[in-house]
């Protein structure tokens, strides 16, 4: 490729009004192309699809009209209209789409006919991702009584709107639905996507005094992990808000849950966090820089139970009970936290024990549930191997 052909495609599309098409460009154009009807089913949907505040792209338009025709059986109507179409046919390249290929054409309408025999129920109210992916959040329904103050702390990015702190003892910890990093979509009825600066509070203004019911985006998906979608906007969260963490469980639960009894042994519930190797020095030191170079990963938690044991520390994923760790005390070099992280804490362990004078360190970092856990974790460590060095 010249230099010269990117400068020569942009101008094209600045001057001839080029630009990337989307299957929702000829979805919208259909109810056009069918002058003599008037209002149909087809010019319904895309009239919804066109006006539906929570998909603002060509691809979520398009993503949602899709849903719709599932839903209402309608999909074989919209290609067979498209069929009737030569001008929006155009669009497509017979050498490679069935839709431009008349041969396939046919076969695929004939599949889509039997699918409009099949039922459908996708929430549609479950739209405010579609710009970005067909993969779908987890929504939950958060209703509760008119109060002064529910006691969430919101964070606006990019048009959406985050809970990063939910306050001790406010209503909306007692209520124990919303967790911190979800997201709000909607409160009782009005969409908050694309939301600007202070929206949520114009709205709880016009409702107050009322019951509401906010629809939540979770920011944990199905199998417990982080809905991958939100990944950028959390990693600017963190940024922006340097004390910003991501809350598992609700406090009361966490607090019900944060020791396990196994083995006659109580075990600590916590969340491992990642580890990152800090070179040949682990002394206490090195924590301030490997907690944060864990966290600038973003990797997913891993719920895991903590036993501190007489002679060592041993971890397994509490799900599998798969061992994922096991070090005895002459191995770990010191333990501690930062004291800007309440709830977290790393210990560093060599790499290679065996030959000490080569060896580097990894720094490991956890969460647990509070910090009277934290510093009892830490004290415990430290008693179990002589010439530790911490700090609380």
């Amino acid at each position: 490729m010249t230099g010269k052909e990117p400068l020569l495609g942009t101008l094209k599309e600045l001057v001839l009004g080029f630009k990337r098409r989307d299957y929702w460009h000829w979805l919208e154009q259909l109810p056009q192309q069918d002058t003599c009807s008037g209002v149909t089913p087809l010019s319904i949907m895309v009239e919804k699809a066109s006006s539906c505040e929570k998909v603002l792209t060509a691809q979520g338009r398009g993503r949602y009209f899709l849903r719709l025709a599932l839903n209402q059986k309608s999909l074989a109507t919209a290609i067979q209209q498209l069929a009737r179409s030569p001008k929006l046919l155009e669009c497509y390249d017979p050498l490679v789409s069935v839709l431009g290929n008349e041969d396939l054409m046919e076969p695929f309408l004939s599949l889509m006919l039997v699918v409009s025999e099949m039922n459908f129920s996708l929430d549609l109210q479950n739209s405010s991702f579609l710009d970005e992916s067909w993969l779908l959040p987890v929504c939950v329904t958060y209703e509760t009584v008119p109060c002064r103050e529910l006691g969430m702390v919101l964070r606006y990015l990019d048009g959406r709107i985050f809970v990063i702190e939910v306050l001790p003892e406010s209503q909306a910890e007692v209520d124990e639905v919303v967790l911190v990093g979800d997201v709000i979509d909607e409160i009782s009825g009005f969409s908050l996507r694309n939301a600007r600066n202070g929206q949520a509070g114009t709205v709880l203004q016009k409702l107050k005094g009322k019951p509401l019911s906010f629809r939540i985006i979770r920011w944990k998906w199905h199998d417990g992990g982080m809905y991958r979608p939100l990944l950028p906007y959390l990693k600017v969260l963190r940024e922006k808000v340097p004390s910003f963490q991501l809350q598992q469980e609700h406090r009361h639960k966490e607090e019900k849950e944060e020791r396990c009894l196994q083995g006659g042994r109580l075990l600590y519930n916590l969340r491992y966090l990642g580890q990152a190797n800090v070179g040949k020095y682990g002394g206490k030191e090195v924590l301030d820089e490997g907690i944060p170079t864990v966290l600038e990963q973003h990797l997913c938690p891993r719920e895991v139970l903590f036993d501190v044991k007489e002679t060592e520390v041993f971890i397994q994923e509490k799900t599998s009970s798969k061992v994922l760790f096991q070090y005895p005390y002459p191995e770990i070099s010191c333990v501690g936290r930062r004291l800007d992280s309440n709830n977290l804490f790393a210990f560093c362990v060599a790499v290679s024990p065996g030959t000490p004078e080569h060896s580097t360190f990894d720094c490991l970092v956890f969460e647990s549930n509070s910090e009277n856990e934290c510093e009892e974790i830490i004290k415990r460590i430290a008693a179990g191997f002589k010439h530790t060095e911490w700090f609380v």
